[in-house]
């Protein structure tokens, strides 16, 4: 189910007519990928922690990629809507920035897959931190699957470092960041585009210039979704981290 976006932070409304006319043959769930399912989610909620590295939930994570899931899941209708953010590894090539607000888990955390209000064809991966009822951050980024491709996100050439330091994360770049092959429409290719602090009363613009051209290449990136069901979405970024997400309802 497609989701179109009111506003940054506004409740998503979801309606059909937005999907892709696409025919899909997907696979049966096994009783063991939904045993799997619960046992990930068993060991995150023993762990507590939102940004960690741990051995266990990264084997649970490995037999979920190698089980059955929805087929060319970034452009499956499941993949759209609300997700939350339950833990994602700690990589050092990842942003500081982002490093530093995933670990804050008294903040939720939420990643949107949905449209612009104003364009049913514009798809947007939309970042939220919720610092209570009304006041969040909300960073959007513009997105491109095959079902639609933005012309503007080319291949990212920098890996990102700025004289030599990791400020905004150091991505994989060239044959690295090559897409499986196996995997087919598994990529959701990005660019962030804007940003604001939302207080109710008023808004603070997000201090980085996402749309300065000095920029625009070392704000790209892409996920790359090696599992996805009606619950769980596992993705693997360009920065090198993994992320878990539970479907919100």
């Amino acid at each position: 189910m497609a989701v179109a976006a009111a506003a940054c932070g506004s409740p998503a409304t979801a309606f059909q007519n937005l999907l892709p006319n696409l025919s899909f043959a997907p696979k049966p769930f096994t009783s063991g990928a939904v045993d799997l399912e619960d046992r990930l989610l068993a060991a995150l909620e023993a762990n507590g922690a939102r940004l960690d590295n741990s051995d266990e939930i990264a084997s649970v994570v490995s037999q979920l990629e190698a089980s059955q899931s929805i087929p060319r899941p970034a452009i499956a209708p499941q993949v759209y809507g609300r997700w939350r953010l339950l833990q994602t590894t700690n990589a050092d090539t990842a942003s500081p920035i982002q490093r530093k607000a995933v670990d804050t888990t008294k903040f939720d955390i939420f990643q949107d897959i949905v449209f612009a209000e104003d364009d049913p064809e514009k798809l947007l991966v939309r970042q939220i931190v919720k610092f209570s009822e009304t006041n969040e951050l909300c960073v959007d980024a513009l997105a491109s699957t095959s079902a639609y491709p933005l012309p503007e996100l080319t291949d990212r050439q920098g890996t990102g470092k700025i004289l030599g330091l990791n400020i905004l994360g150091v991505s994989l770049v060239g044959d690295d960041a090559e897409e499986d092959p196996e995997r087919p429409d598994s990529r959701v290719r990005f660019v962030f585009d804007e940003g604001k602090f939302d207080f109710g009363a008023f808004t603070i613009p997000y201090p980085v210039p996402f749309r300065n051209p000095f920029f625009r290449d070392a704000v790209k990136g892409w996920i790359d979704i090696t599992y996805l069901s009606d619950r769980i979405r596992i993705s693997r970024g360009n920065k090198g981290t993994t992320f878990i997400l539970k479907k919100e309802e």
